[in-house]
C-alpha cells in the first residue's frame, strides 16, 4: 500500500468534489471458477483500491459528502475461513492502516442506505461490471439491476476520473515497475521464439515471468501468428518459419498497477522483404506518434496523424492509392488500421474504461465519431501532464474485412484490392509502448526499452 496520508488525501479530495449525499464504493468479492470454493485469482476493484488500498474481499467503503464520516463495511474471517485461508487482520485493523476509524459488519450497510434514502439523500455509486455487486446494489437501493445504469452518479464518475487519470509520482513508479516486468516478458518471448514450438509455449513462459515478478498479467496475453485478429486469445498455433508472431502482453505489480506492450517479430528471426517494408511503415507511425505526445495536444489529432502515415506508407508500397488526406477523411486507412491509437493506463490496463469511455476519453470538446475505425478511438481529448497513454499503431490484413469492402465497393478509389488480396495470409503488425505525458512533453515509461527496430529485433533473436 501507499502511505496512510495518500489514501486519506484522496478520499478528502473526492468528498470535496461531491456536493451532497453518500458515496458508495464497492470492493470485489471472490468469483468462482467452476465450483464455489475454487475461485479465480482475487482482483480488487481498481477504484476501491485507489481510495482505500485494501486487498480484501467483500468490502464496501462509504463516504459522507456532508459530514465527512468514512466507514468500511465488511466481515472478519470466521474460524472456518481462517482454517482454510489463514488468520487475517480484522477489518478494523486493516481500515486503521488507511486512516479509517469506523468499521461495521457488512449487513449494517443496508440500514445506513435505507436511512439515507428515507431522508431523501443522494446515493452516489459507479457503474458495476460484476453480477454480485449489481445484485448488492439492487438489494441496497431497491432498483432492479436492469435499471441501475439509469441511476449511476455522473457527478461521481467525473470526480473519480479527474483524480485517477492524473498519476502521482508514486503511481508512476508503480507503472514503471510493471513496465520493467513487461520488458522481461517481451525480450524473453523474442529469445525463445523459433519454428516448431507453440504459441502456448511462449504465452506460458511470459505469464510465468509476470507471476514471478508481480501479481500476474494485466490482461489475457495475446501471442499469435494471426495478428490480424486484434484480440486473439487462442494459443494453439505451432510457430512456422516465414510467419510473424505478435505478442501483446503486460504485467501487474503487487499493487495492481499495469503495463501493456506489443511487439511483432519474425518467427525465424529474420524479416522477409515485404514484412520489413510493412513493419517500417508501422514503426514510422509509432515513432512519430510518440514524438507528438505533449500537454494540450488532442490525442485524436495524433491518431489521425498516425492514420495518414499508415496510408502514405501503404500507398508507397502499392496497397493504397489516391490523395492521402482524402483517403483518411473517407476512413480508407481503416481497412488496415481499424483500431484507435491507444488508451489511458494505470490501475486498469484500459484505465477507468469501466466507468464509461465517454467520461474517460472524451469530454465537452470532442465527441466520438461514427466512422468505422475512428469510432474505436478510446481516447480523443487533450492530453494533460500525468496522463499515461499507450501508443499502439498497427497494420492488419483482415481477410473478412477485405472481402467485405471489395464486395460492397467500399473505398475502391483509395485501395488497390488486386494487390491487397495477395496478402490475405500476412497477419498483422502492432508496436506499442507506454508513455507518460510530462509538463514539457513526454517520457517513455521503461528504463529498459523493448527492442522495436528491425535491426534490434533481429539482433536479439539471433540464436
Amino acid at each position: 500500500m501507499f502511505s496512510i496520508k495518500t489514501y486519506m488525501g484522496r478520499r478528502a479530495q473526492l468528498r470535496e468534489k461531491i456536493n451532497d449525499g453518500i458515496i458508495l464504493l464497492l470492493g470485489n468479492g471472490e468469483a468462482s471458477y467452476n465450483y464455489h470454493a475454487n475461485t479465480y485469482r482475487f482482483r480488487q476493484d481498481s477504484t476501491f483500491l485507489y481510495y482505500f488500498g485494501l486487498q480484501h474481499e467483500d468490502l464496501v467503503g462509504v463516504l459522507d459528502a456532508e459530514s465527512g464520516e468514512e466507514i468500511i463495511f465488511g466481515d472478519d474471517y470466521s474460524l472456518d475461513s481462517a482454517i482454510w485461508m489463514g488468520n487475517k487482520p480484522t477489518i478494523k485493523q486493516m481500515a486503521s492502516e488507511v486512516g479509517i476509524e469506523i468499521t461495521r459488519p457488512l449487513n449494517q450497510l443496508f440500514a445506513l442506505v435505507s436511512d439515507a434514502i428515507a431522508k431523501g439523500r443522494r446515493i452516489h455509486f459507479l457503474p458495476q461490471y460484476r453480477a454480485a455487486n449489481l445484485l448488492l446494489l439492487q438489494n441496497l437501493t431497491g432498483i432492479q439491476t436492469t435499471f441501475l445504469s439509469n441511476y449511476v452518479s455522473e457527478e461521481l464518475i467525473t470526480a473519480v476520473v479527474s483524480m485517477r487519470e492524473i498519476k502521482s509520482a508514486e503511481e508512476i513508479k508503480q507503472i514503471e515497475e510493471a513496465c520493467e516486468i513487461g520488458y522481461l516478458m517481451h525480450t524473453h518471448a523474442m529469445k525463445c521464439c523459433r519454428p516448431g514450438i507453440t504459441e502456448r509455449d511462449i504465452a506460458g513462459a511470459i505469464e510465468g515471468i509476470a507471476l514471478s515478478k508481480g501479481s500476474g498479467v494485466s490482461f489475457h496475453s495475446i501471442v499469435t501468428q494471426h495478428g490480424e485478429i486484434l484480440h486473439n486469445h487462442n494459443h494453439d498455433g505451432v510457430l512456422e518459419s516465414g510467419r510473424l508472431l505478435l505478442v501483446d502482453a503486460g504485467a501487474e505489480t503487487t499493487m495492481n498497477y499495469c503495463s501493456d506492450f506489443t511487439r511483432t517479430f519474425p518467427v525465424n528471426g529474420k524479416f522477409t522483404t515485404i514484412q520489413r517494408d510493412i513493419y517500417q511503415v508501422a514503426q514510422k507511425a509509432y515513432e512519430e506518434s510518440i514524438a507528438k505526445v505533449a500537454p494540450g495536444v488532442a490525442f485524436k489529432d495524433i491518431h489521425l496523424h498516425a492514420a495518414k502515415l499508415v496510408a502514405q506508407g501503404l500507398k508507397d508500397l502499392g496497397f493504397m492509392k489516391g490523395n492521402v488526406e482524402d483517403a483518411v477523411a473517407h476512413g480508407a486507412h481503416a481497412l488496415f488500421f481499424p483500431t484507435g491509437l491507444g488508451h489511458q493506463m494505470g490501475l486498469d490496463v484500459h484505465d477507468m474504461e469501466g466507468l464509461g469511455e465517454r467520461f474517460v476519453g472524451y469530454d465537452h470538446t470532442v465527441e466520438r465519431s461514427g466512422q468505422f475505425g475512428l469510432a474505436y478511438l478510446r481516447m480523443a481529448k487533450k492530453l494533460q501532464p500525468g496522463h499515461v497513454m499507450t501508443v499502439e499503431p498497427g497494420i492488419y490484413f483482415i481477410p473478412i474485412l477485405i472481402e467485405k469492402w471489395f464486395r460492397e465497393g467500399i473505398n475502391h478509389d483509395f485501395i488497390n484490392f488486386d494487390k491487397v488480396k495477395t496478402m490475405l495470409d500476412f497477419g498483422g503488425i502492432r508496436i506499442e509502448d507506454d508513455v507518460l505525458v510530462t509538463e514539457n512533453g513526454h517520457r517513455i515509461l521503461a528504463e529498459n526499452r523493448i527492442p522495436f527496430t528491425v535491426e534490434a529485433i533481429e539482433s536479439i533473436m539471433i540464436k
